[in-house]
């Protein structure tokens, strides 16, 4: 359906830069000059795909050979070039093949190594195949990001102090008729002048060494370090910068600079195949120094148990691998950079995995039962909802929703690293767009989309028969670009954390008298409020509302994570919102 959304302008591809040529450089023409791009680029390469893998995408092993096209596809791919004028070509299956006989394949074994909270479930990401727990630590390195030393975490509060009081995306995103190169090189001299003064204002020595030529491409190297300091930081912490990174990641996406985007975020798998030191991943020993030391429920003589063999492996490790360029210090940095993604994986993706179980433990998905309160059934135009499914369609509904989210938090720091490669590059311009939300910038991410397809098709295949909508957004007035995209995917644990952590309070609620009194006078019991929480949750969490349209809305991908805040958004006229807020509930924002 197309949009009413108002185009505002277009920004380009400017020819290759370095951040101080393009801080540095006169911009002699009019502020008022207008740059328009007729349309967005995906860009491709010449180069012809490694044996063994897809045509198209050339980054996934080959699947299905097409017998009318003479050509190896992925199953993805295969499937979205094949649907319309080629269905009828023939397909044959190629071998499965695994990372040992295709080179820099992607891969994960089904089970993770023992001690990592939640990756005891079986997952079916890009990482498939992998056998040993060295390869699977070594595989999930690569985007793994480094934990910041103290020195870094200095430079990071600078940063962030610059940007708290810059205006840069509200002077570039005003609603303007026209695109303003003068207006954007004058901002960025402006943040970058605010860090300066910073620097030398916290270490006046330092910064006379570094700003004494007082000209911006001298210090190109530090205002790189700096800002990818800030990236690597908010990848490690979702819930951190949540608006200081908007304009940071927008900011570089304007100075166009293929030197600050070709800059990755540094990882645990570059920084010890630098050192030629990957090998250490493989010993056993890793997979005690990184485990997550759980304390709820356990007593405090197992819990310091494993607190001292987490301890002592770790110095163990960074005494048997310490050599050359790689010390005892950088090897403990890596250790606990994997621990750190440990931690994110149990905060953002276990609650998914909770409600999951909560869904198999409260309902039976091939009856409704007796009670309406075990019926997901919903109707449209009912309770807000846009689409009518009976009980087991709904039960099926919610579970591939929640199993695609699960999914997508695991392999988020993956995803987050293919986001800014697309945000990032050069090539793919953006135009400022109205998308009823305000203008926002509107650009194609072709590698976070791949990845989300991929993602998509595992979940699918997982579980058979898919209700609803395959629609990826990205690019358009629903998820105008890959930051959005991130943003909106990372606020998942900010929608299940409340609701598994209230329903795992409520049997304290009955250790005092009066509360128990009122629960079982307005509920019955705690099984029956537990249920009513969870089924309203199921069926109006997930019920297609939430957008400003009809043609919006619906049970496309991102329209079941818009339907989840809706709910959010209504919590408080529920008749058991007084049960929330007796378990500490502060909002979907709020600290608990």
């Amino acid at each position: 359906m197309a949009s009413n959304a108002v185009d505002i302008a277009f920004a380009p591809a400017p020819t290759p830069q370095s951040l101080g040529e393009i801080l540095d450089s006169a911009d002699d023409g009019p502020e008022d000059a207008v740059i328009i791009t007729d349309q967005q680029e995906d860009p491709t390469t010449d180069s012809a795909p490694k044996d063994g893998f897809c045509v198209e995408c050339e980054d996934q092993a080959a699947e299905v050979h097409c017998e009318s096209c003479e050509n190896a596809f992925c199953d993805v791919c295969f499937t979205s070039q094949h649907s319309k004028s080629r269905k009828h070509h023939i397909r044959r299956p190629l071998p499965k093949v695994t990372k040992k006989n295709i080179p820099d394949g992607n891969g994960r074994t089904p089970t993770a190594p023992n001690g990592h909270a939640g990756d005891e479930t079986p997952c079916f990401s890009d990482d498939a195949g992998i056998d040993g727990h060295g390869d699977w630590f070594i595989e999930r390195a690569k985007y793994t990001p480094l934990r910041l030393t103290m020195d870094e975490r200095k430079l990071l509060r600078l940063l962030e102090a610059a940007l708290e009081v810059s205006e840069y995306t509200d002077k570039i995103g005003a609603a303007v008729s026209v695109f303003k190169p003068k207006r954007i090189v004058h901002q960025i001299k402006e943040l970058c002048s605010i860090l300066s003064g910073l620097v030398i204002a916290s270490d006046y020595k330092r910064g006379q060494e570094l700003f004494a030529e007082r000209d911006f491409e001298s210090n190109e190297g530090f205002y790189k370090t700096v800002f990818e300091l800030g990236r690597r930081y908010k990848i490690l912490n979702p819930d951190k910068a949540r608006t200081t990174y908007g304009k940071l990641i927008y900011l570089v996406m304007d100075a166009q600079d293929p030197a600050v985007a070709d800059i990755p975020i540094r990882n645990v798998y570059d920084l010890l195949d630098s050192c030629d030191a990957l090998d250490l991943l493989r010993d056993n020993r890793v997979s005690v120094a990184t485990q997550e030391v759980i304390a709820e429920g356990r007593p405090r003589h197992e819990i310091q148990k494993d607190i001292k063999a987490k301890e002592r492996a770790i110095e163990t490790l960074a005494r048997t691998h310490s050599k050359g360029k790689l010390d005892p210090e950088t090897i403990r940095q890596a250790l606990y950079s994997i621990g750190d993604n440990h931690a994110f994986l149990r905060v953002n993706r276990d609650p998914c995995d909770k409600m999951i179980a909560y869904l198999k433990k409260y309902f039976d998905p091939a009856s409704p039962g007796t009670s309406g309160a075990t019926s997901l059934a919903i109707r449209s135009g009912r309770g807000g909802a846009r689409l009518s499914h009976d009980h087991a369609k709904q039960y099926q509904y919610v579970l591939q929703s929640l199993t695609l989210w699960r999914e997508v938090l695991h392999d988020m720091f993956r995803l987050w690293s293919l986001a800014e490669e697309d945000l990032l590059n050069p090539a793919i311009p953006y135009r400022l767009r109205d998308t009823g939300q305000g203008l926002n910038r509107m650009a194609q991410a072709p590698k976070t989309v791949r990845m989300m397809q991929l993602i998509l098709q595992r979940a699918q295949k997982s579980l058979g028969h898919w209700v609803g909508s395959s629609v990826i957004h990205m690019g358009d007035h629903n998820v105008p670009n890959a930051f959005m995209f991130i943003d909106k995917y990372s606020q998942i644990y900010r929608i299940l954390l409340p609701i598994c952590t209230t329903i795992s309070l409520i049997p304290e609620l009955l250790e005092k008298p009066a509360l128990k009194k009122y629960i079982e006078a307005e509920f019955g019991d705690i099984d029956s409020l537990i249920r009513e929480i969870l089924a309203d949750f199921f069926r109006h969490g997930f019920d297609g509302s939430g957008a400003d349209s009809f043609y919006d809305a619906g049970s496309c991908i991102d329209g079941r994570l818009t339907s989840a805040w809706n709910w959010c958004s209504l919590l408080e006229k529920k008749r058991y919102f007084p049960v929330f807020l007796l378990c500490g509930f502060a909002g979907f924002d709020g600290e608990w």
